[in-house]
């Protein structure tokens, strides 16, 4: 009876490690060939899950890219499950990442995953962040983490995870939060900047978030004009003024080597469906990978594959999936 438990327990350790396994699509021939992304997901509201990785699979067959997508995982299912904020398998890819793409919301994750984040943003490797995560983490349960500084709110480090290294914490909705819509316009004098080769006609369904002020040497590529409507054809707010949506800086961390940052407040699932702004964000890992002199004119951002994701919202993300249903 014991040998037969023992086999079953093994069964089961095997089956959890195999559902918490990474997506792993590898690069097919491009300029990221040899280069690899390591991405970070795990927002509760956006469907991240769901974006992310055929993000990836354009990253990694158009352009080349290996590219690791790392998702929430329940603990008791091994399912992907967009609620979960306090596991993220395998985020020891990160030791020998070339770039981070991260999208992530109110994450409270253990020391010893969260070190793998913290050191690869000490690394002096580059970034690139989407929507909620200039709010990322917030240590609440766990206040005594050696890590509870990179709350969103956080004094020690202050405005956390997001001010320091992405230039902007979590502040609150400008727009009114699925109500209006964002066109993303050029900032003055961005015009020739590397990641807005070939981006045109940029809008998405996500509302432009709040800015108190961008840290460091940030500067904004794209400014977010608040549309009073949830259509590309929708009129502009003429009550608000427009507001940085995406922009560019460095951070310097222990390593005492400096990083290329690129941070965009949209994102939510529907935006991806954009020409303009999945092209942006194509060439915002070509800049932040430094391969930004083999941006093409207009980089191939097709999809891979349909692409119809679930509403966004709490609690209405697919359930039963695995990684490696993914795929």
């Amino acid at each position: 009876m014991r040998t037969i438990l023992s086999a079953i327990l093994m069964a089961l350790l095997g089956w959890a490690a195999a559902a918490g396994q990474p997506v792993v699509y590898e690069g097919q021939r491009g300029p990221g060939r040899g280069k690899h992304i390591v991405f970070v997901v795990g927002d509760q509201e956006y469907r991240s899950e769901e974006s992310m990785p055929p993000l990836a699979r354009i990253l990694a067959q158009h352009h080349g890219f290996k590219c690791t997508v790392l998702l929430p995982i329940n603990r008791q299912s091994g399912e992907i499950d967009a609620m979960t904020s306090d596991n993220i398998p395998g985020l020891e890819a990160l030791r020998t990442a070339d770039l981070m793409v991260i999208f992530a919301r109110f994450l409270e994750l253990p020391d010893e995953q969260m070190k793998e984040i913290a050191g690869y943003a000490n690394s002096g490797r580059p970034i690139v962040a989407l929507r909620t995560s200039t709010h990322a983490f917030n240590y609440q349960q766990r206040k005594d983490s050696p890590y509870a500084k990179y709350t969103y709110r956080g004094k020690e480090f202050e405005g956390g995870f997001g001010r320091q290294i992405l230039g902007e914490t979590w502040v609150g909705h400008y727009g009114a939060h699925q109500k209006e819509s964002t066109r993303g316009l050029v900032a003055p004098g961005m015009e020739k900047h590397p990641i807005l080769r070939g981006v045109t006609d940029v809008w998405g369904e996500s509302d432009v978030y709040t800015i108190t002020t961008l840290a460091g040497d940030s500067r904004p590529l794209l400014m977010g004009q608040v549309l009073a409507g949830m259509l590309p054809s929708s009129p502009p707010n003429p009550g608000k003024k427009l507001v940085p949506v995406a922009w560019v800086k460095s951070y310097t961390g222990e390593s005492g080597k400096a990083a290329r940052i690129f941070t965009t407040t949209m994102g939510h699932v529907e935006d991806l469906k954009n020409e303009g702004f999945r092209r942006m964000l194509v060439n915002g890992c070509y800049w932040a990978a430094g391969l930004e002199k083999k941006i093409p004119a207009k980089s191939k951002v097709d999809f891979i594959g349909p692409y119809n994701p679930s509403p966004i919202g709490m609690k209405k993300h697919k359930t039963g999936l695995k990684p490696s249903d993914l795929k």
